[in-house]
This record gives C-alpha cells, structure tokens and sequence, in this order.
C-alpha cells in the first residue's frame, strides 16, 4: 500500500512524496504530488488519498517502472524484435534453405526470381507481422493494372502465399495474412490463350518438312510427335532407355538448366517414370540416328589421334543420351529443341514448338477416340483432370462425329 510523506522545498511549498513498495524483488517507487494552492486541508487530504492510490495500481499492474526495470524491458523489446524477421531475411534465411530441400531446382529458381524481382522490392524491408493483408491485396491489384501476364501474377500470389503459410507454421507470425487475400483473377481484357494443337494434315506437312532435316532432328521431333514427352525429357532419354523390341522408351529423367547450376539431369515433373511407345517409322530413324552417331564418334576419335592430340572422354566415348549438346557425350541443353524448331517454323512457315508437338498428341489421341486415363498416363500427368483442362477441344470431324451419333438415335 502507499504512503505519504508531507514536505517542504526552499522555496518554501508544500508538497507530498508518495511511495509504493511491493515486494524485494522490486525496488521502492516513489512520485511527487504538489496540492493545488488554496485548497482545504480536507480537500488536499481528500485528493491526495485518491492520487496515492492510483499510484499504487499504477506500480503494481507494471505501468510505473523504476530506471532499471524500463532498461531491462527496453532490452527485451530490441532482443524480441531482433527475433522477428524482415519479409527478405525470412525469405533468405528460411524460405529458400527450406525449398533446397524440399523441391527441384527449376522450382526454387522460379520462387527466387519471384522474390527478387518482385517481393523483395516491395515487402523485403517490412518485419513480416507489420504486413497486413490490406498492404497485399494492394499490391496484386496494381500488379493486375499492369502490362504483367496473369500467370506471371499467379507465380507472384503462389510464392508469397508459400512464404507467409511457412512463417504461420513455424509461428514467426501469429497471424497468416494471406488467408484474407484473393487468389488474383484474370483481367477481362485478357484473353486466355486457347490450347494450339496440329491437325491431321499440318502435322504430316511437318512430317514432310522433316525429312529434308538432319537425322539428329527428325529422330528428337518425330519422337516427341508419337509420345508427347516434354522437350526435357527427350533431353533426358538415354539409349538403355530405348526397348527396340518393343518399340517403348522409358521416360526416367529431365534435362534442366538454371545459371547456378547449369545442365543437369533431374526427375520427371512428377517424379514418376513412365513408359511411352513410338511408331516403327520412327523406330528406323532411331537406329539410323544411332549408327550415325557411333560413326561420328569414331571418326572424331580417329581424326584425334591422327593430329596426336588429347583423347577427352565426353569426345571419344559413344554417347550415352539419344541427343547430345555439340557432339559430346553429354544431355543436350533443353532450350536447344525451341531454338531449331524456331529456325524450323521460319525456314518452312509453321508455327511450330515443343509444346504445340505435345498438345497435338494429346488432341489427336483423344479425339480419335483414345481414353482420358491412358493419354493422362502417357503425359505424365499426376492428375487426370489436368488433361481434361488442357485438351478437352475438339476439332470439326470429331464434333460432326459426335452430332452424327445423336441423329442416329433421334432418326434425324
């Protein structure tokens, strides 16, 4: 409880020191009270009972602290603060480490470049409880006022929803602002671009073109036509991958590129491997490309050591992969199929590129009749309806196909 101390200073005034004690582990606070002048003795003692009692609340709930204690706390603040990350230190020092884990290499240069070139400069100063989901959902907007694409936003909405879910779980914030965010939509303006896939007749005209190409070319182009494989798995394809027997190749691996790592070998898409099969056309030039590519290699070796020159492995070995990065043994870059067939499209006047060669055979596959399971399987899809999303259009024969079975039964 307080008590009281009447005083008197030089000057001759009255006044009133008022101090509370409340335990030893805390030192005795005291504070100063002058009464009003002429005011009653009743009315001073009256007045000073109420300012001595609040004083005592005031120490007690810890609103009062002496020096020490305001020192101490100030420590812990800047101790607790220093805790409690900037939105890039988090990324820098949790995020990231934690996706070098936990997912490929093509995945985390997608989440850096996001964070680099778009969050960093935005958020990467704020402590991450300081953003609020006001501050974000701003931000998206004026992303979506902008020239950027709608996938290039959704990117941004995925890796910063990914970052912030991180922080909720490990609890560096109390709060997931991000579940009060609305997963960006696409402007009217901007129109979704339609699955481009070959007709029957374009793809045999780029058949045709092909065969003026080098062998190297037709064998890559015509495979990715007969199984729909991704330009880095045709990378990826080694020999022992290739059953001649069977006319199958096992699809094991994908070729990937990033500047910090270069050309690497890494798992399918979906980390499955999965069986395709080719045409025996295109079994032929599979073996003449490979004959072809033993005799270059034995041409080169012969050449080396006819100028008595060093006989490098990655040069004299026969190659391990179907298709190789300047005659070496060695995957070829997986950009490498989009700048010939770019070459390709311009020298004969198709609009040509990996993917459109894997939507055709999705297209054709199933409009002629090929089930959804089985093309999802051959895709590597994880999930069926993925393939459903993408190439569930038809052409004009298999819409007039399906009217003509209607009228059938309606007689029409």
């Amino acid at each position: 409880m307080a008590t009281t101390t009447k005083l008197t200073n030089k000057k001759g005034q009255t006044y009133y020191k008022i101090r509370v004690h409340v335990s030893r582990d805390r030192p005795t606070l005291s504070k100063v009270w002058y009464p009003p002048e002429g005011w009653s003795k009743r009315a001073v003692e009256r007045e000073l009972a109420k300012v001595a009692a609040e004083f005592d609340r005031q120490v007690r709930d810890g609103e009062v602290l002496s020096l020490k204690e305001r020192k101490a706390k100030e420590q812990a603040e800047a101790a607790e603060a220093e805790k409690i990350q900037t939105f890039q230190q988090y990324g820098e020092q949790v995020f990231m480490p934690a996706k070098r884990i936990t997912t490929a290499e093509k995945t985390r240069e997608y989440y850096q470049g996001a964070l680099n070139r778009y969050l960093y400069p935005k958020f990467g100063s704020l402590r991450l409880p300081d953003i609020t989901s006001a501050q974000i959902s701003s931000y998206f907007l004026s992303l979506q006022e902008s020239d950027l694409s709608h996938s290039t936003i959704l990117g941004i909405y995925i890796t910063i929803n990914q970052l912030m879910k991180m922080a909720y779980l490990d609890d560096t914030i109390t709060r997931n602002p991000m579940d009060k965010v609305q997963r960006p939509r696409q402007r009217k303006d901007e129109k979704k671009r339609p699955v481009e896939a070959f007709t029957t007749e374009e793809l045999k005209e780029v058949i045709s073109c092909l065969e003026n190409e080098p062998l190297k070319w037709q064998a890559m182009i015509r495979l990715m036509i007969d199984t729909g494989i991704r330009r880095g798995e045709a990378c990826g394809l080694t020999w022992q991958n290739i059953d001649f027997k069977r006319n199958a190749a096992l699809i094991s691996g994908n070729v990937c590129y990033t500047p910090e790592k270069g050309i690497y070998v890494d798992t399918t898409k979906t980390g499955h491997e999965r069986e395709v099969y080719f045409s025996p056309a295109v079994a032929e030039i599979l073996k003449a490309y490979r004959k072809e590519q033993i005799d270059d290699t034995k041409r080169r070796t012969d050449r080396l050591i006819k100028e008595k020159k060093p006989l490098p492995i990655e040069k004299v070995a026969i190659p391990e992969y179907l298709f190789t990065e300047k005659s070496i043994n060695a995957p070829m870059h997986p950009d490498s199929p989009n700048r010939y067939l770019r070459k390709f499209g311009e020298k004969y006047g198709i609009d040509i590129h990996p993917h459109k060669l894997r939507h055709t055979f999705a297209s054709l596959a199933i409009t002629n009749g090929a089930d959804i399971a089985s093309v999802s399987e051959v895709l590597g899809h994880m999930d069926k309806s993925t393939t459903l999303k993408m190439y569930t259009h038809a052409d004009e024969d298999s819409k007039r196909r399906a009217a003509n079975i209607v009228f059938a039964i309606t007689g029409n």
